[in-house]
């Protein structure tokens, strides 16, 4: 099979295939990214700014092109990609608009004699490694910042996404970004590793899984190389009381489910007080019941999309066994399809054992994850008994009561009665084993910028 693909995951079909970069395809890569970030960051930050917001105005104009093309690759309904592609223009339009602003030099005061100004310069080439299950969203969060900033970028994307890589590629140089300002590379690992390595590249930003996040993070310590990573989450929903547990129930459940449940910062652990743990269960299950598998290019009713690949959804199905075998209760759901086709029936699981070793798993699927508690304080316990700190929501009808315990949260984003909120004025990024650094909102555009020190002596 072909590393770079677009393989509809409804059907297993391979639709399209794209060679793999040599060795000296990718050093003309950092040659073209290295000429264009000298060219790119001569200009000023006004007309950076405008060739980002034109971007987003591109975006718009081809929504449902860039919409379906995400669909085909890695299955979300067409609905969901038309909502990211809309996301990703607002990113590149938020900082287009705001980002000139975010990074203006400015005085700070000086027992030493003279003006002290913090400029904020940008670094040089940056190397993007970025997942499948946000083809737009991840690449926009992180380009638009750093473009305005005048850095330059080589995306190394998912293997199943090679044409949204394009795409962007192909919207960016026509709204004025330099060519070699942002290539779509088809790598391997071993040519990430040199890349990284490379004297021309001076940050890397990585979202992915733990382990990949180890690996890249390694690489880059051992190049002395800034680099920021979002990495898993096995974030909890803390449910204290309810006014209407059905309704909140379905909250849970739609979140939870959203894009196959493929979601860094989902609610994969719902947690909930005893007096409405059973009512709760019993709508999630209400909602799982009858769900039947559809075309994520015209998804009905009651349908529900594949997965990314027939190996994602087979990794779910075995963490499922496997929490089964330790001791869990699956009450609805769970099962995967016959078949080249990456189907997995959204699912609830409850009873995961604290003590097994699936407690400890972050399931990237359609599987709500649902626990009974007895008091504000063990709710808080069983939600900071986790390795990963990516985010955490707290619900009930006393908002003081909510906020005592969200504040407590050990994550990089607390909420108190939404899930999960979103913006592209909103930071995002996590703690403990989730990584480090952030993107999104005004702290985003800082992480790839040198913070220098300009200073004249009276």
């Amino acid at each position: 099979m072909a590393k770079y693909r677009v393989q509809n995951p409804a059907t297993g079909e391979i639709i399209e295939t794209f060679e793999s970069a040599t060795d000296d395809q990718v050093e003309q890569h950092l040659k073209a990214a290295d000429a264009a970030y000298r060219e790119w960051k001569e200009q000023s930050v006004q007309h950076r700014a405008g060739v980002v917001r034109r971007i987003a105005e591109l975006f718009t104009e081809r929504r449902v092109e860039l919409a379906r093309t995400i669909s085909t690759e890695m299955g979300k309904s067409i609905d969901s990609a038309l909502e990211e592609v809309d996301f990703a223009a607002a990113i590149f339009d938020y900082y287009g608009v705001h980002g000139p602003g975010f990074i203006g030099d400015y005085e700070i005061p000086s027992s030493v004699p003279g003006r002290a100004v913090i400029e904020q310069l940008p670094l040089g080439v940056l190397l993007g490694v970025m997942p499948w299950n946000f083809p737009y969203y991840q690449v926009a969060r992180f380009a638009a910042p750093n473009l305005v900033l005048g850095n330059t970028i080589l995306l190394k994307h998912a293997d199943i996404c090679p044409r949204s890589n394009l795409a962007i590629q192909e919207i960016l140089e026509q709204a004025g970004v330099p060519a070699g300002g942002y290539q779509a590379v088809f790598t391997s690992h071993v040519q990430i590793a040199a890349i990284i390595a490379d004297p021309r590249v001076q940050g890397i930003s990585l979202t992915g899984s733990e382990g990949a996040g180890s690996i890249i993070g390694a690489q880059a310590g051992a190049a002395l190389k800034k680099c920021v990573l979002e990495l898993g989450g096995i974030d909890a929903m803390v449910v204290l009381d309810a006014g209407d547990v059905a309704g909140i129930a379905q909250a849970a459940w739609e979140n939870r489910i959203y894009n196959g449940g493929q979601v860094c910062n989902s609610n994969k652990r719902l947690i909930v007080m005893d007096d409405i743990y059973d009512e709760f269960v019993a709508e999630l299950v209400r909602l799982a019941d009858g769900l039947k598998p559809g075309d994520q290019l015209n998804l009905g009713a009651g349908e529900y999309t594949p997965l990314s690949t027939r190996a994602a959804a087979e990794t779910v199905d075995a963490q499922v066994r496997k929490a089964v075998s330790e001791g869990a209760r699956l009450l609805a759901g769970g099962v995967l399809s016959e078949g080249p086709g990456a189907y997995y029936s959204p699912a609830v699981l409850v009873d995961v054992p604290r003590d097994s070793a699936s407690y400890r798993e972050e399931i990237f699927g359609p599987v709500a994850t649902v626990y009974r508690v007895h008091s504000d304080g063990e709710a808080l316990g069983l939600a900071n008994d986790c390795a990963l700190g990516l985010g955490g929501s707290v619900f009930s009808t006393d908002t003081a009561r909510a906020a005592r315990v969200a504040s407590k949260l050990e994550v990089g984003m607390a909420h108190v009665n939404i899930i999960a909120a979103e913006g592209a004025d909103i930071p995002f990024g996590g703690v403990k084993r989730s990584g480090f650094g952030r993107e999104m909102g005004p702290v985003g555009i800082g992480e790839f910028a040198n913070k220098r020190l300009y200073f004249v002596a009276e």
